[in-house]
C-alpha cells in the first residue's frame, strides 16, 4: 500500500502594510487594515515600550510590568510576552540580550499626536491640527497600571494646552469655526477648566456675538458653583463685566 501524500502545513499569510499602535481612546494593533489581537500581557509590553524613545534595560522593563513578581517570574513573563509578539510579516521590538525598544516601523497615535500638539505650542501648526487633536482621547483610559499614571496626566495636559493655543492662533487668524471646535474639544476633555471656558467667551466676543459670549460665561459659572462652590476668577470675570447685558449666574437653591 502506498503511503498517503500529505500536504505540508500552509504558510502563515504575512501581514502587510505598516504597522499603527493605538494607545489613546483603548489599545489598538493594526497592520495594514488588520486588526491584531494580542494577550494583555503582549498589549502591556507593547504600551510601556511605546512610552520611551529610548531602549530599556530588560530587567527595568521586567520588574515594571510585573512588579509584585519575583525577579526570576517577571524575567519569564517578560520572555513570554515578547515570544507572544513575534508575527510573520512585522517587527514589532526590537530586542537585544540586555535591552528593548519599539520597532522602527511601528507608528504610535501617542507620539503623533504628541508631537503635534507641541508643534501647535510653537505657534508652526493651525487648521490642519485641528481634527487630530480634538479627536485624540485620553492615554489608555481603561487601564489602572501605576507606570500609566504620570504619563496619562502628562499627555492630557499637553493636549489641553495645545487646544487652548489653538484655539486662541484660530481666531487670531479669524478661523473661527476651527477656532470653537478646538475650545470646545477642551472644555470637553476637562469642563471645569477655566483657560477653556475663557477662550470659548473671547472667541465669541472677537466674532461679536455678546449673547453667546454671556450665555458660556454664565454656564461656566454655574458649573463651577455646583461643582466646586467657588466663583469664576477675576480674569474671567473681566470678560464679560463691561458688557451692557451682563447678569449674574443663576443661583440656584
Amino acid at each position: 500500500m502506498s503511503a498517503r501524500a500529505v500536504a505540508p502545513p500552509a504558510a502563515a499569510e504575512p501581514l502587510l502594510g505598516p504597522t499603527h499602535l493605538g494607545l489613546l481612546k483603548g489599545f489598538e494593533l493594526r497592520q495594514g487594515s488588520r486588526q491584531i489581537r494580542l494577550p494583555l500581557s503582549a498589549q502591556r509590553l507593547l504600551a510601556f515600550l511605546a512610552l520611551h524613545d529610548r531602549p530599556l534595560q530588560r530587567l527595568y522593563v521586567a520588574g515594571t510590568l510585573w512588579l509584585d513578581s519575583s525577579q526570576e517570574a517577571a524575567n519569564a513573563n517578560l520572555r513570554t510576552a515578547l515570544w507572544r509578539l513575534r508575527r510573520p510579516g512585522s517587527v514589532l521590538v526590537d530586542a537585544t540580550p540586555t535591552e528593548l525598544s519599539l520597532a522602527d516601523g511601528v507608528v504610535v497615535d501617542l507620539r503623533e499626536t504628541a508631537e503635534t500638539a507641541k508643534r501647535v505650542l510653537a505657534h508652526d501648526g493651525l487648521g490642519s491640527d485641528v481634527s487630530l487633536l480634538c479627536v485624540a482621547g485620553d492615554l489608555l483610559p481603561d487601564w489602572y497600571d501605576d507606570w500609566l499614571i504620570v504619563e496619562r496626566e502628562r499627555f492630557r495636559q499637553l493636549r489641553l494646552h495645545a487646544l487652548e493655543s489653538l484655539a486662541e492662533d484660530l481666531a487670531a487668524g479669524a478661523q473661527y469655526a476651527a477656532a470653537a471646535e478646538a475650545a470646545l474639544a477642551a472644555i470637553a476633555a476637562e469642563p471645569l477648566r477655566e483657560s477653556a471656558h475663557r477662550a470659548l467667551v473671547r472667541l465669541h466676543l472677537a466674532e461679536g456675538n455678546v449673547g453667546e459670549a454671556i450665555r458660556q460665561y454664565t454656564v461656566y459659572a454655574d458649573l463651577l458653583r455646583d461643582e466646586l462652590g467657588l466663583e469664576p476668577s477675576p480674569s474671567m470675570q473681566s470678560l464679560v463685566r463691561s458688557l451692557p447685558l451682563a447678569a449674574e449666574p443663576r443661583r440656584r437653591a
